[in-house]
């Protein structure tokens, strides 16, 4: 199970991630996710974790936790919606 931890410090890093979910179970991965231009963390991540109660038990125990200072914000990771967006390439033809 894919699982968002929101509302993470800003010092947060991918082994402190796995360290607090790995009390729960097996972590496949866990990211701090980071902003491409500053190089900072932008306060939200994502942990992998491969049984599903498990997962579901680290979500019961971390969500509302108070983590580095912070309430984490933890939940089922649910899939990007799609962008309806056409910008770019190809287009029409233009008579």
């Amino acid at each position: 199970m894919d699982i968002y931890v929101g509302n993470l410090s800003y010092d947060a890093t991918d082994a402190d991630l796995r360290q607090l979910f790995e009390q729960y179970g097996s972590v496949s991965s866990a990211r701090v996710i980071m902003d491409k231009m500053t190089g900072r963390a932008r306060g939200f991540g994502f942990v992998e974790m491969p049984d599903k109660a498990e997962a579901e038990k680290a979500i019961e125990n971390t969500n509302g936790l108070n983590f580095m200072g912070r309430p984490l914000r933890v939940n089922e990771s649910q899939p990007r919606p799609r962008s309806n967006d056409r910008r770019g390439g190809g287009g029409g033809q233009r008579w």
